[in-house]
């Protein structure tokens, strides 16, 4: 007798959707504890890590969804606290408009249906265990990326370093790309928010520098002034030619 194939449902969405009675019991988890946990070298680094993307990534594919955010907890057991990367990101998936209620909150595994892609932790002290306990965790996770930024140097004598998923384990690259995410991390020497410093930022799959929101700004503002400066040169020279600039 043959069996019956298994029908599934169409899509992804609904096939993650389980009976409440088989949903996990979150009532005990602490979804923050409202504890300032970072230094103000490691906030702002987060912050160049987040808004660029939403400002000019997503510019580039304004249909794919993603989620970017930092210093939120990633919980991956019910009965294991989170781990709380400094910055992650995973594609195609929404936040639930019901943002507030505690099962959305923070990022639910089972919620979300899949790890994110990358996960990137600063180091600011000794004890973090970026490069021991929160590798192994992530692996684990199956986050296909995780980057490891250590400007002081304090765990490792490489600033940066980027570690891909392969067959479930961690094997570093030899460069900076998140090929499977069209991606790529750099060093960036330069001023942000005032503050002059080597900071951790995004490439496209190029290798050029995904711009802040006032990059851009600034971009398009440089733009239109020498274009009007150019058009303010060429009526100057048609004037001393005798013609009426207002006239073509």
């Amino acid at each position: 007798m043959s069996a019956h194939p298994l029908t599934l449902p169409e899509t992804p969405e609904a096939r993650l959707e389980l009976p409440i009675e088989c949903q996990p019991d979150i009532s005990h988890i602490i979804t923050e504890d409202d504890t300032p946990v970072d230094n103000l070298p490691s906030e702002k680094n987060q912050r160049l890590l987040v808004e660029p993307l939403y400002s000019s990534w997503k510019e580039t594919n304004p249909e794919r969804k993603f989620l970017a955010a930092a210093n939120v907890g990633l919980f991956y057991m019910t009965k294991r606290p989170p781990v709380v990367p400094d910055m992650m990101l995973s594609l195609d998936v929404e936040i639930d408009p019901e943002w507030w209620e505690k099962e959305h909150r923070s990022y639910f595994i089972w919620e979300f249906g899949k790890p994110p892609e990358v996960v990137i932790e600063i180091v600011s002290n000794t004890v973090g265990n970026e490069g021991g306990d929160k590798l192994v965790k992530y692996a684990w996770m199956k986050v296909d990326y995780y980057a490891i930024f250590d400007p002081k140097q304090q765990i490792s004598d490489e600033v940066l370093r980027v570690y891909e998923l392969q067959a479930g384990r961690y094997i570093q690259r030899q460069d900076w790309k998140l090929a499977g995410v069209e991606l790529g991390l750099t060093l960036w020497e330069g001023e942000y928010e005032g503050r002059q410093d080597t900071w951790l930022r995004w490439t496209d799959a190029e290798g050029k520098l995904i711009q802040t929101g006032k990059e851009r700004a600034d971009l398009e503002r440089q733009e239109k002034e020498a274009a009007l400066e150019k058009a303010e040169k060429l009526a100057a020279k048609l004037k001393e030619l005798g013609i009426d600039p207002e006239l073509l």
